[in-house]
């Protein structure tokens, strides 16, 4: 009981948290956010008496002390653990200054930003600490020839661009006013922190290339990553790998866009797409055989680059092309 009154003290007195469509909250400043965030993230482990075998675990804060998690047997996503390697999957919650997570194998418990996993009989199996990781392209600068659409002094480069919190561009329905044929472009996103949302109320938003093909953007930490989550192509290829990092982390897309070929109004090739998100390839030459919904459809011609509003404060920075 009185965890659950402190969540929600936490929780009344942040500042600069929005509600979102949902109605819940939705935190943009670590600052802000309630308790549970500074004990989500990812952490990497050392195993017992094994130092070069790794454990990676993701912890999703669920709201009001709750919280799951995920442990990735070789180390985290895209840094040792590969789709198809073992994971465990735990629950638990915060009791005082404590996050104890349960999993039928033994139990986990955070305190201190370190974490430390023991077996059924309390032996020690592994420990490590909470790591913040950032994206090998995160503050890329714009190579020669490429153009500029938003270094976060003006929002004018997008129709319906509106600035937020002084330098960055808002997820608002907006298009580069800069028409795009094939070209490769680097994008910076953060999702805010949701910890009482849930699924695709999450930190909703997305990439469209071309205005015509949507890369979602969702707070998909922690999840399988399906095609309508982080890195997805909404209905036609799920990622690689869910290298999506914790809400409030700045991320990276990287894209190597090839427009659909067309005769007239027959389409004679289909479009395709190589993304790295947050440095690691996601999806490599990927055909992209149909239009996605939410924007424009399918057809000939450059259109500009949309970033959807789905109703959550999504930022945008840094956001360059080159033309080929």
């Amino acid at each position: 009981m009185l965890r659950h009154a402190f969540a929600l003290l936490a929780i009344a007195i942040a500042g600069s948290a929005a509600s979102a469509d949902d109605g819940n909250p939705a935190y943009t400043s670590a600052a802000d956010a309630p308790i549970d965030y500074r004990y989500q993230g990812e952490y990497l482990l050392s195993v017992e008496g094994e130092a070069d075998q790794k454990v990676g675990v993701q912890v999703i804060a669920l709201g009001e002390g709750k919280f799951d998690a995920v442990g990735y047997h070789g180390g985290l996503p895209g840094a040792g653990w590969m789709p198809g390697n073992d994971v465990t999957r735990a629950t638990g919650a915060l009791e005082g200054d404590t996050l104890t997570l349960k999993a039928d194998q033994g139990t986990a418990t955070v305190r201190n930003g370190e974490m430390t996993v023991r077996d059924t009989d309390g032996t020690v199996l592994a420990r490590g600490k909470r790591i913040e990781r950032t994206s090998p392209t995160l503050g890329a600068k714009p190579p020669e020839g490429a153009i500029v659409l938003f270094d976060g002094s003006t929002a004018d480069g997008f129709e319906q661009g509106k600035l937020i919190e002084g330098n960055l561009l808002g997820a608002t329905n907006c298009t580069s006013k800069e028409t795009l044929g094939d070209h490769v472009l680097h994008l910076e996103f953060r999702t805010p922190f949701m910890p009482l949302s849930r699924g695709q109320g999450r930190g909703n938003s997305g990439v469209y290339m071309q205005s015509r093909y949507e890369l979602q953007v969702l707070d998909s930490f922690g999840l399988s990553g399906e095609n309508n989550e982080c890195g997805g192509i909404y209905s036609i290829s799920k990622p690689a790998v869910n290298m999506c990092l914790p809400p409030l982390s700045w991320q990276t897309y990287d894209i190597e866009f090839t427009a659909a070929r067309y005769e007239g109004d027959k389409k004679v090739a289909n479009g395709r797409a190589t993304i790295r998100h947050n440095g690691v390839v996601i999806h490599d030459d990927l055909e992209l055989t149909h239009g996605t919904p939410g924007c424009q459809p399918e057809g000939a011609g450059p259109l500009g680059l949309f970033l959807q509003d789905h109703g959550n404060p999504v930022a945008f920075r840094n956001i360059w092309v080159v033309k080929k």
